[in-house]
């Protein structure tokens, strides 16, 4: 196959697809096909750019927004050269902003592109948490309590409880997220949030432990539980920086308990008309019960991330992951 994989843009997950994108180049290219690399805010990734491009590694914060705003649109050029055209398919290594929030996709499918993951409707309602959630809700998927800002820290406190959840509606990576556990601090949390996004959802806390399931064509892969080292939530640091988290796949479970949840993920991903890749994450709480979190449509795809670890664990490994997602693309045009 001819692959394009699209990687970086403008987004504050832009270390992190750069992490993806080097691993899905190398293990594309090591199966034999010809793959080039497109930072959609710097352009083609030439031989001289290789190496850089190859070792990179994902620094402790997320990068600075004024820097990011300041990138240009590197696609353009590559759009005029017709390079996109020559491929059979994009492997969407882009995580969050312009690259998971539909537009992408949406422009890939005015140009006739096949491109990897969701289409560009699921991919909308997925990066907007409030709509997310409201699909779980008419679908009978469990999920946490939330409201939509604007309204007061007392109100949200009656509805929600403490601690609660302060988080961008649309952003991933926990970047911008906040448990407030003191009333006072809610007002500096919620503008922290708005620093990344106009609209901000405030979530009930869930307590216990969290588990994340794979899906794939349609099938649910392993359910894997997710053990922060850094913080007492799967925050930016506990998710990329070494030792910052212990991940078990398959998770230590009962048989039961990892059918329901993978179960729920699949009911999860037909609810946002998921066809082709996504990962689901949960929390458990003491009683026993199920919340579904958000579902992540692009997630990261390093040999070390979460859905190579649940398609890992039973079977799949990565370049295999790689090579079918790729195949799915092309299938679905």
């Amino acid at each position: 196959m001819k692959i394009a994989v699209l990687f970086g843009g403008q987004s504050s997950e832009r270390d992190v697809s750069i992490s993806s994108a080097s691993q899905v180049y190398k293990a594309l290219k090591e199966l034999g096909h010809d793959v080039i690399a497109i930072d959609t805010a710097m352009g083609l990734i030439g031989p001289e750019d290789e190496a850089a491009f190859m070792s990179n590694t994902i620094k402790p914060l997320p990068p600075d927004i004024n820097g990011l705003k300041m990138m240009k649109n590197g696609l353009l050029p590559v759009i005029q050269s017709g390079k996109l055209e020559d491929r059979d398919v994009c492997f969407l290594a882009l995580h969050g902003g312009n690259g998971e929030n539909g537009m992408m996709q949406g422009f890939l499918d005015i140009m006739g592109i096949p491109y990897t993951g969701p289409n560009h409707t699921s991919s909308a309602c997925c990066m907007d948490k409030d709509i997310t959630k409201t699909l779980f809700v008419r679908n009978g998927v469990p999920t946490p309590k939330w409201m939509m800002m604007p309204v007061t820290a007392e109100e949200a406190v009656a509805e929600l409880g403490l601690p609660l959840v302060v988080k961008p509606n649309k952003e991933g990576s926990t970047v911008g997220l906040t448990v407030v556990k003191d009333i006072k601090d809610f007002d500096n949390a919620v503008k922290f949030a708005y620093n990344y996004d106009t609209e901000v959802m405030l979530e009930q806390f869930i307590p216990g432990r969290e588990f994340t399931v794979g899906v794939l064509d349609g099938q649910a892969l392993a359910a894997g539980e997710i053990i922060p080292k850094l913080s007492e939530i799967f925050d930016y640091q506990s998710k990329y920086m070494p030792g910052g988290s212990e991940e078990i796949f398959p998770a230590p479970i009962s048989k039961e308990l990892s059918d329901r949840m993978r179960q729920i993920a699949m009911d999860a991903a037909k609810a946002a008309k998921i066809e082709s890749y996504c990962r689901v994450d949960f929390r458990l709480d003491k009683d026993g019960n199920l919340f579904v979190l958000e579902i992540n449509t692009l997630p990261g795809m390093t040999s070390a991330s979460l859905l190579p670890k649940s398609a890992k664990a039973v079977g799949i490994s990565f370049g295999q992951l790689c090579e079918r997602i790729c195949t799915m693309a092309l299938r679905r045009k």
